[in-house]
């Protein structure tokens, strides 16, 4: 259970979404958090694989290499 506490601008945005597709505001804010927490996970992963690049505790593939592994260099 979560409860949030929005600006009337973007609750009333909600609202009249939900009363425009009768989908509740529960589905669209649990669509808005479900996505922003993609993107956020998305960034920790790359922010970490960036550190640890930079302390060579990683290997790289030059990007020829990765294009053929793919087929996507023709």
């Amino acid at each position: 259970m979560l409860a949030l506490e929005l600006p009337p601008d973007i609750e009333a945005r909600l609202i009249e979404l939900s009363r425009r597709t009768g989908r509740s505001k529960s589905f669209y804010a649990g669509q808005a958090i479900i996505g922003h927490l993609d993107d956020l996970e998305d960034i920790y992963l790359a922010e970490k694989r960036l550190e640890e690049f930079r302390r060579e505790e990683s290997d790289t593939v030059p990007l020829a290499e990765l294009l053929a592994r793919h087929g996507l260099d023709k």
